[in-house]
């Protein structure tokens, strides 16, 4: 169960530490298994020369875990996105400040081939273990094929798979991909924030070695779970103890919920900014800044949230985040 962490500013638009902190004892606390730092969520602009925010908010969340009860337990993820040289070089830095994995992000290199691609993400692998990602189009990712996923699965060093295109074929191809490799020992988590409940529950069919078999995808690695991360976790432990026939209509009210927070209406024009209206109301973030000031809520979409908090209050932790806020932010 891996939040993607989102990125705590002042309306300066400047790193707000305490609140930075905060966040990443909230995922602890939920009992959240890891975090994923420098992601979509925390928003890839950390890394433009002025803001130069990459180091400080790795570091942050490193830090943080380690001093933090339970937190030297968690995997801790950093994303990795560019070109090679600039991949291998935040490779570096998350293996120096001790990240156990890097996901690496292939949407800024839209004209690479496959052989490319997978030469990339060997490079990466040299540094740091590889978290492949599937990132959908919507929000700066590429169309991956089959033929990727299959050659890439035979890199030793690609360890999990976070499979986010938002799309049933594409989802079924990384998974059959991986299960034709012959490979047991990458971990596929869902992305598809559109479909948790769908993608955790269904053992996906497969061949391996001529013989029918499935594959299961393990947890998630969401930007949906950087919101109500209790009731996340409660139900990924639910799906693992075998209650699924209890969870289709949760399911779908996830997918509801999870389109007003990333503003599915608009293109997920407000999925940061909703996330972040999300711990705002709970207190856990003092406003819904990005970094980018036209990065903002969309018309409408503050009452489509109002909507599905009335609706499904079961989804929310707003109690738990109560009871611990003071600490968390202390």
């Amino acid at each position: 169960m891996i939040p993607a962490h989102p990125l705590a500013l002042t309306a300066r638009r400047k790193l707000d530490e305490r609140r930075q902190a905060a966040l990443t004892r909230y995922y602890i606390g939920a009992g959240a298994g890891g975090i994923a730092v420098g992601v979509h969520t925390t928003q890839f602009a950390i890394r433009k020369p002025r803001h130069g925010l990459l180091r400080p908010v790795l570091e942050l969340a490193a830090g943080t875990a380690r001093a933090w009860p339970g937190g030297n337990a968690i995997a801790m993820i950093a994303g990795i996105i560019g070109e090679t040289r600039q991949a291998v070089a935040e490779a570096g830095l998350a293996r120096e400040l001790g990240y156990h994995a890097g996901l690496v992000s292939l949407g800024g290199m839209r004209d690479a081939t496959d052989r490319q691609l997978v030469a990339h993400c060997r490079r990466v692998g040299e540094v740091i273990p590889v978290f492949g990602f599937y990132l959908q189009p919507a929000v700066g990712g590429r169309a991956l094929g089959f033929r990727f996923w299959r050659e890439l699965a035979e890199l030793p060093s690609l360890v999990a798979i976070k499979i986010a295109p938002f799309n049933r074929y594409a989802t079924l191809e990384v998974v059959r991909a991986v299960a034709e490799s012959g490979r047991a020992d990458v971990a596929l988590y869902t992305g598809n924030d559109d479909a948790i409940v769908n993608d955790l529950v269904t053992p996906f069919p497969a061949i391996v070695d001529g013989k029918p078999d499935s594959r299961r995808i393990v947890g998630g690695l969401l930007g949906q779970w950087a919101v109500w991360t209790r009731r996340a976790v409660e139900l990924l432990e639910r799906v693992k103890a075998g209650e699924t026939g209890s969870l289709a209509g949760e399911g779908a009210a996830i997918t509801d919920a999870n389109g007003a927070v990333f503003d599915a209406a608009n293109g997920f024009a407000g999925c940061i900014p909703g996330i972040h209206e999300i711990l705002r109301r709970q207190g856990l973030l003092r406003g819904t800044w990005c970094l980018d000031p036209e990065e903002r809520l969309s018309p409408g979409q503050s009452r489509e949230i109002d909507r599905v908090t009335e609706a499904y209050p079961q989804l929310t932790d707003d109690v738990f985040v109560r009871e611990n806020l003071d600490r968390w932010l202390a």
